[in-house]
């Protein structure tokens, strides 16, 4: 017994804290500066396009997942895009199954199951993060999803590399009241302050007049 124990994957610490999910979660804060904040008029998500080598082609960051819905992440990104390939399937087949758009806490629970999974076999966990925006019945929603599967609601969130940071420089700026091109303005500051300088970020928007997710121009601060 002592031997095939032996040979189960480490999952707890003596601290009680599943370890895969810690190195999970420092995966995370390698990733790109990424944002989401909302009031009940809008929900904003940015993220920054981190330089590339020359000649190539930056990696899209901010994504559509229904009509209603985006999302973006940090961490790695080829963990990000599958779970944005999971969470677009899921909205496609909610539609098909009840004629109608999947809301958003239905989707993020979703994707909390889909990644909880992960922490519950001898599977590595993914090292991303996933902020899912959009708008339903309960209204404008925004939403963080972390690796072991917790979801979290707010009005504004930071991942990936120096969150902290950029977070505080959020709490400071955020007014209930805020315009989206104040919004669009207070990440930009956020994120620009925690990487030296100008940076390339990609955004995308949701409102509640217009009801749909959309990209909004990248902007280079």
């Amino acid at each position: 017994m002592a031997t095939e124990m032996g040979r189960m994957p480490f999952f707890y610490n003596q601290e009680g804290r599943l370890v895969q999910v810690d190195y999970a979660l420092q995966a995370v804060s390698r990733g790109s500066t990424t944002l989401g904040l909302k009031t009940k008029d809008f929900a904003l998500l940015s993220s920054q396009v981190k330089p590339t080598r020359p000649l190539m082609e930056p990696a899209e960051k901010v994504f559509v997942v229904d009509d209603h819905i985006g999302a973006t992440g940090s961490g790695y990104i080829g963990d990000v895009t599958t779970l944005l390939d999971q969470v677009r399937v899921a909205a496609q087949r909610h539609r098909i199954v009840y004629d109608e758009p999947i809301d958003v806490g239905t989707l993020s629970r979703n994707l909390s199951e889909y990644l909880h999974e992960f922490t519950m076999y001898a599977v590595r966990p993914f090292g991303a993060s996933v902020l899912l925006a959009g708008i339903d019945h309960l209204g404008v929603q925004l939403i963080q999803v972390d690796p072991s599967g917790t979801t979290f609601k707010g009005s504004a969130f930071a991942i990936g590399q120096s969150a902290d940071d950029a977070l505080e420089t959020i709490v400071k700026g955020y007014r209930p009241d805020i315009s989206v091109d104040a919004a669009v303005a207070l990440v930009t500051q956020a994120i620009e302050g925690v990487n030296g300088g100008k940076s390339v970020i990609e955004h995308g928007i949701v409102t509640a007049n217009s009801k749909r997710f959309e990209h909004r121009q990248s902007t280079v601060g």
